[in-house]
């Protein structure tokens, strides 16, 4: 057989592969805790994504597996080995200011705009392709090929933990999830909420009835809100600060007063790993409210915000502003912020830390500051740190190809980011996203160019092909 044109066959199934491509964005695939049940362990829009992805599987004459509802696989080929391939369909939630739905595909100017387009739906149906035209073109391999399908990667990665209970591991893999060109070390990535008492204290004229923002952990919250209680007048002088506030600091939000005052502010949602790049809604709440004679417990929570977390992407105020060469710097996101009068605080904590760096030592840093303030620490979930050396086979095939495919070198990355690769032994992020292209995941406007996508598929296919071969 001459050597195959793999990007013209890409071409080729274009049509298909974008009709595919956009069945799958118009899924909700968003975690939704409150309407699971035993045949949707994370909701029903994710289980309907999950089943999506089977049914094309069958469709094409794969062998189609569900595990318990919260992942599965498609395979062909045979052999011992198994060539990995890890996707997921869960996505964020939409949030707020998108130009069209983000659940109803757009595709303008050479961009498709949904939730999920770039993270991971785009990657996902773009490898899914490239699967098919290696099983056409290249039906006995050495190995078997499976696409491993997970439904909890933007939480908790209970799909995985899951699967891997029942199934094989592969021999080796990637994860299409993140950039090119591969990705062969991530920073450790751990949940966790600090918890804040109720402690007795006096009262001032000021009550902070409620504080609000952020729905996950790995976002920049992008909207805050708090409610305050006290006599109009006071109310009525804090709601005049405040409008003031927000035109010194060039921030959207509003206040309104019925029996209490209410104050929103908008920011800007960004990826949880790279939290420099956006706006958190709710440090620039929490300035505000600084200035404000809150009661002792309103102003014990606002103050541990703008004391030790506001802007200080890296931890350098509590002392665990960790750097090495492998992976960079440790960055922390303040992602949710709960607070009730009489109730007490959370503050919900996404950390990304390097592999040279101990976990045991950021929390023994965070202790000096929180234990004299009697706020508890709960880990809510922990990955250590992911690296594959450069000699080991995966990489150098798939240097080669992207080398071959782009007429460029293939570098070696690292990323804060925490991608299903790293569920693998050896296991690396590879793609989707060009250099130099931005970084819409987890945005307003997500959206992946086309161009780029079917690139990708190109690259995705010759790579199974010379892993599985």
């Amino acid at each position: 057989m001459s050597e195959v044109n793999w990007q013209k066959e890409v071409l080729k199934r274009k049509d298909d592969l974008l009709g595919d491509l956009k069945g799958l964005l118009k899924i909700e695939s968003v975690l939704d805790e409150h309407n699971a049940n035993d045949e949707a362990p994370f909701g029903t829009g994710v289980r309907e994504a999950l089943d999506y992805m089977l049914a094309l599987g069958e469709r094409d004459g794969y062998l189609t597996k569900d595990v318990k509802h919260v992942s599965g696989h498609l395979e062909f080929g045979k052999g011992e080995e198994i060539i990995g391939i890890l996707c997921h369909v869960d996505v964020v939630p939409a949030g707020n200011g998108w130009t069209t739905p983000a659940f109803e595909p757009d595709l303008r100017e050479g961009k498709l705009f949904a939730r999920g387009a770039i993270d991971d739906k785009g990657p996902t149906i773009a490898s899914y392709w490239a699967m098919n035209i290696v099983k056409e073109l290249y039906p006995s391999l050495s190995k078997r090929v499976r696409m491993i399908i997970g439904t909890d990667e933007e939480s908790s990665w209970r799909c995985v933990d899951t699967y891997f209970k029942h199934e094989e591991m592969p021999a080796m893999g990637f994860a299409p999830d993140a950039v090119f060109p591969i990705i062969h070390a991530e920073k450790g990535i751990a949940d966790f909420e600090w918890n804040f008492p109720v402690n007795e204290g006096d009262d001032k004229d000021i009550i902070l009835s409620s504080f609000h923002s952020g729905q996950r952990l790995n976002m920049v919250p992008d909207y805050a809100s708090a409610v305050c209680s006290s006599d109009q007048n006071t109310l009525s002088d804090m709601k005049k600060s405040f409008e003031q506030f927000l035109v010194q600091h060039d921030l959207e939000g509003q206040a309104s007063i019925e029996t209490e005052l209410s104050l929103e502010v908008h920011g800007i949602s960004v990826h949880g790993s790279a939290p420099q790049e956006g706006i958190n809604a709710a440090f620039r709440l929490a300035q505000f409210l600084e200035s404000q004679e809150l009661d002792h417990n309103g102003k014990t929570y606002i103050e541990f915000i703008t004391k030790w977390l506001v802007d200080d992407f890296r931890g350098e105020r509590l002392d665990v502003s960790f750097e090495d060469e492998i992976t960079g710097p440790l960055t922390m996101n303040a992602g949710t912020f709960s607070y009730g009068h009489g109730e007490g605080g959370h503050i919900g904590m996404n950390l990304r830390y390097p592999v040279t760096c101990q976990f045991d030592d950021v929390k023994e840093s965070f202790e000096k500051v929180t234990n004299p303030l009697s706020i508890t620490m709960n880990v809510l979930d922990h990955m250590t740190p992911h690296h594959v050396p450069k000699d080991h086979e995966l990489i150098q095939k798939l240097q080669h190809v992207y080398e071959k495919q782009t007429n460029e070198k293939a570098e070696l990355l690292s990323i804060g980011g925490g991608t299903y690769a790293r569920s693998l032994e050896a296991g690396v992020a590879f793609g989707a996203l060009f250099k130099g292209k931005p970084q819409l995941a987890h945005q307003k406007d997500e959206y992946v160019e086309m161009d780029d996508l079917l690139k990708a598929a190109a690259i995705y296919a010759e790579a199974i092909y010379e892993l599985a071969k």
